[in-house]
């Protein structure tokens, strides 16, 4: 089982995502990055992005170069999301995720970002945090 946001992990959710047709398919027309900041991990802070371009849908460890929204949490708010114990947009409502960047892009794609949030369900479930 990989641990949250391991080069392991990482490498497994590529996997998923790359095999999806359906994510491919919604992806088709769009491009975007979402970069994501998670803080005070076991492993210190891990920078990483989605990267969303013409139906290839990525992650990427590191930091985008010129992100569309940037994302920035605790390791507990993430590691609660990735569980399914809170939901992303309940943690941007109580001040857990600050988010900067062009939101409406992102929610006009939300779809899509769905769609990776389902790809990657499995890959949660043997998830380690």
């Amino acid at each position: 089982m990989p641990r949250y946001l391991t080069q392991d992990w990482l490498d497994a959710a590529n996997g998923a995502l790359s095999s999806s047709t359906t994510l491919a398919e919604a992806a088709a027309d769009i491009e975007l990055t979402v970069q994501q900041v998670v803080t005070d991990g076991p492993d210190g802070d891990v920078a990483y992005h989605v990267d969303v371009e013409l139906g290839a849908v990525r992650i990427v460890r590191g930091d985008a170069h010129a992100p569309t929204v940037t994302f920035e949490q605790t390791w507990d708010t993430a590691s609660a999301i990735g569980r399914g114990e809170l939901s992303a947009q309940g943690a941007f409502m109580t001040g857990l995720i600050r988010v900067r960047g062009d939101i409406p892009k992102l929610v006009e794609h939300g779809s899509v970002f769905g769609g990776v949030d389902d790809v990657l369900a499995e890959l949660r479930a043997h998830t380690t945090y």
